[in-house]
Parts: structure tokens; C-alpha cells; sequence
């Protein structure tokens, strides 16, 4: 709910990507729970399905990335900015936006009036110590890659003292009123392979965190910066979950038993893209072979003593939209 008698303060938020999935979440969380006043960054302010008249102090600027230049006056006066715009699409623009004009932003901050950036990048760019994935700057994706350059460039910045790094894991996410992510907007359809995947054991292993979940952990940073550690880096995700632990919760949702598991091993799988003729890209079959992205000290609300949205697989496959089957007789 909204604080009415919460004072207003003179923090003044730039976000970019508000009509985003993340975007979503943490524009509704800003709006509900601070009085801070917002400047919120959108190409088209028509899928931003957020009421953005229900208090003062909240201003739309349609505009993008490519043209972060005429923002420039407002940026100086910025004292945080929350950077989540993203794009996937072709390698120039991928690299133009990820990378240029993410820096572009981040320089035309003044470091004496910024003092938080909350910068998005993703968990695919370190491995399982925190530390840059060689093989994400190598093999990885447009999008993976220009994250993992984008990321090398930070240090160089007058503003990086004053920049955290986010990592999200894999990011639920979506309703109604908000954009579903990527790997949301997949569980539905996908959930019918369970019916093969139970009979196989994976050895793999992955963090999940929901959009929400991500959003409450920003708002909780924003008030309280003495809680980021002098990495200035923030994994997010839920405590890593093995792909059996998964499948198995998933089964017990949709009271689908398993009777037996046989191993999915390397070779197995080598054979069946074989025998299909898949063509499996680098990245992808690195993925296959690296097999356990896990992290150090993954963050959730529950981090900070707050209650955390999302905290089972079940919950995964709820919030995702896949109905829960009842129990046969």
C-alpha cells in the first residue's frame, strides 16, 4: 500500500526499461512504497501498464537509449539511477545499446549528486565464484557478450564507486498487467515435456528469482546502501535447486509419478542432437557441458529478513501460470 503520511524527500530516481518485466515490477514497488520522485525512461509509453497518476512526484519520458543525449540535463541532477533497459535483438544494436549508450548514461551522471546506480547485468557473465566467465566473453550470445564487455568497462568510470552490479539468474515473471519473461512466458508451453523428463535424471544445477522478488531487494538497497559489500556486486536468485529437485516438485504439483530415471549423460545427449540433426550453437553446448550455474551468495528478500514472493519450484510453476492437477481417485 501507498505511505500517505510517508514525507516526500528530494531523491530523485531515474529508470530506464520501466516498461520491461523487471521494469514492471520495480516502477509498482517505487510507486507504492517511497515518495521519491521518478523519471521513468520508455520507448512507448502505451506498454507501460502501470497507473502513474496515483501519487505526485512521477514523470514518463518517452524516449530510448540511442537518444540518451537529450536527457542529459536531467541526468546531472539523478541522485539514483536504476539501469535495466536491455536489448536482445541484432549484434549492432545489441552491443550499441548494451554496451555505447549504457556507458553513455552512466557518464553523463555526476558522481557528486549520484550516489547509487543500480546497474543490470546478468548471472550468465560469472561463474561459480563470482567472477567473470571467460567463456561468456568468448562463445557467449550477442546479448551475453555485450553484458560481459559492458561489464569490463565499468571500473573505468568516474561513477563506478557508486555503481552496484545486479546479476539475476533466471528471471520469472509476468501477469496480466505486466510483460511475462522469457523464461515464464515458456513454462506453459513447455510443461507437457515433463511427461518425458521425469524418466530421466539431470545432473545439473541453477538459481531462479521472480520479477518481484528482484524488484522488493532494490527498493530494500536503495534505503539501506551500507547492506552492499565492498564487491559492490549482487547475485539474485533463490538458494541453488538441482534440475531432479525440480523435476521432482514439479511432478509432486501435477501428481505425475515417477517410476524410474534413467541418466541423461553428455554422450546421450551428443547422440540424440546426432540422430535429430540439431544444430547446437557454442554457447549453448558449453551450457550442456558446464551444467551447474550456481553462485556465491545468491540475494532474496529473504536476505534482509523480508518475505520472499517466489520460494519454491511449486511457486515457479504457479506464478508461471501452469494449473495445478488434481489428485486422481
Amino acid at each position: 500500500a501507498i505511505h500517505p503520511k510517508r514525507p516526500m524527500t528530494s531523491k530523485r530516481i531515474f529508470v530506464t526499461g520501466a516498461s520491461g518485466c523487471i521494469g514492471h515490477y520495480l516502477v509498482e514497488a517505487l510507486i507504492q512504497e517511497t515518495n521519491y520522485e521518478l523519471f521513468l525512461l520508455v520507448r512507448d509509453p502505451g506498454k507501460l501498464k502501470i497507473d502513474c497518476n496515483v501519487r505526485p512526484g512521477i514523470t514518463v519520458l518517452q524516449g530510448n537509449m540511442q537518444e540518451i543525449e537529450q536527457f542529459s540535463d536531467l541526468l546531472k541532477t539523478i541522485d539514483c539511477a536504476i539501469l535495466t533497459a536491455t536489448s536482445w535483438g541484432g549484434p549492432q544494436e545489441v552491443f550499441d545499446i548494451n554496451v555505447v549508450k549504457t556507458i553513455r548514461l552512466l557518464n553523463l551522471l555526476d558522481p557528486d549528486v549520484c550516489q547509487q546506480v543500480f546497474y543490470f547485468s546478468t548471472a550468465s557473465i560469472l561463474d561459480r565464484n563470482n567472477q567473470p566467465l571467460k567463456e561468456a566473453g568468448e562463445i557467449g550470445t550477442d546479448y551475453v557478450r555485450s553484458k560481459y564487455v559492458c561489464y569490463r568497462q565499468l571500473s573505468k568510470l568516474a561513477i563506478a564507486p557508486n555503481v552496484v552490479t545486479l546479476y539475476p539468474t533466471l528471471l520469472l515473471g509476468g501477469d496480466a498487467q505486466k510483460p511475462w519473461s522469457h523464461i515464464s512466458s515458456g513454462i506453459t508451453k513447455e510443461a507437457k515435456w515433463l511427461n518425458l523428463l521425469r524418466f530421466f535424471s539431470i545432473d545439473a544445477t541453477f538459481h531462479y528469482i521472480h520479477a518481484k522478488d528482484v524488484a522488493q531487494v532494490v527498493c530494500y538497497l536503495i534505503e539501506h546502501p551500507e547492506q552492499v559489500d565492498d564487491s559492490q556486486q549482487v547475485v539474485l536468485g533463490n538458494p541453488p535447486v538441482s534440475a531432479n529437485q525440480a523435476i521432482e516438485e514439479a511432478c509432486a504439483y501435477l501428481h505425475k509419478r515417477i517410476y524410474f530415471r534413467i541418466p541423461l549423460t553428455q554422450r546421450l545427449l551428443d547422440f540424440i542432437f546426432n540422430l535429430l540433426r540439431i544444430k547446437i550453437e557454442a554457447w549453448d553446448r558449453f551450457a550442456m557441458r558446464y551444467r551447474h550455474f550456481v553462485h556465491q551468495n545468491p540475494v532474496t528478500p529473504s536476505t534482509y529478513g523480508l518475505p520472499t514472493y517466489c520460494a519454491s519450484f511449486a511457486d515457479v510453476l504457479k506464478l508461471s501460470g501452469v494449473p495445478p492437477k488434481r489428485r486422481r481417485r
